[in-house]
């Protein structure tokens, strides 16, 4: 899922310090699972707004809201109701759907009011670890499912470093050297002579090196 963080009060309050009428719109998808955009969060950051304006001097009238998602223009349809009735919105949602809602919504002013971390998984409670990178090229077929790309400091695509010692990262101690770590695993398997495989240089166009990515399923279009 997408990782995001609730950015601090003092830069979302000095975002929306011009406007008397906000509302803060959350997201009931990933942002609600890592516990940063969802009702409670909501909630939480709407009093704290009210609250941090008070102690400024500044009179505000704070509406809350949730969305199923704010990724897919059909579940943005009921902002319609706020155009013009509020003067900003704080989105708890990732920066995908802050910026769907600067696309439709041209004449609204929207503020990120969470920071978009990674792609990750949840390990254990309150604890995400970055496993994706999105870089559009997978190569963890051939590293027995764990990617270098995400998972080594360094994106190495050759083997672990000089650095690393005693299946440690070299760059943070408390993080297991990924290269080792599939080793090991290949080796277990039987398959250690796929790292023997000459590989095609990374191709990082799918990345964004290319511009824009943009991906387009014709069997669904309408």
């Amino acid at each position: 899922m997408i990782i995001a963080e609730r950015r601090p009060l003092p830069e979302i309050l000095e975002n929306i310090s011009a406007y008397k009428k906000i509302l803060v719109l959350g997201c009931r998808g990933c942002v609600a699972v890592c516990s940063a955009g969802g009702d409670r969060e909501v909630a939480i950051l709407a009093e704290a707004i009210r609250l941090g304006k008070a102690l400024r001097g500044e009179e505000v009238e704070v509406l809350e809201k949730t969305f199923i998602r704010q990724c897919d223009p059909e579940y943005l349809e009921p902002l319609r109701e706020f155009e013009k009735e509020v003067e900003a919105v704080v989105s708890l949602a990732c920066g995908v759907g802050v910026n769907l809602i600067a696309d439709l919504f041209p004449n609204l002013r929207v503020y990120p009011g969470v920071d978009t971390s990674f792609y990750g998984a949840n390990l254990a409670l309150g604890e995400w670890v970055e496993r994706c990178r999105g870089c559009g090229d997978c190569i963890i077929d051939k590293t027995a499912g764990l990617c270098p790309i995400a998972r080594c400091a360094k994106n190495l695509l050759n083997g672990p470093c000089g650095g690393s010692q005693g299946g440690r990262c070299e760059v943070r101690k408390d993080m297991p050297c990924i290269w080792h770590e599939i080793v090991e695993r290949l080796k277990a398997r039987g398959e250690l002579e796929r790292l023997l495989e000459v590989w095609a240089a990374k191709d990082w166009r799918p990345a964004g090196g290319d511009g824009l990515r943009v991906r387009v399923r014709e069997d669904l279009r309408v």
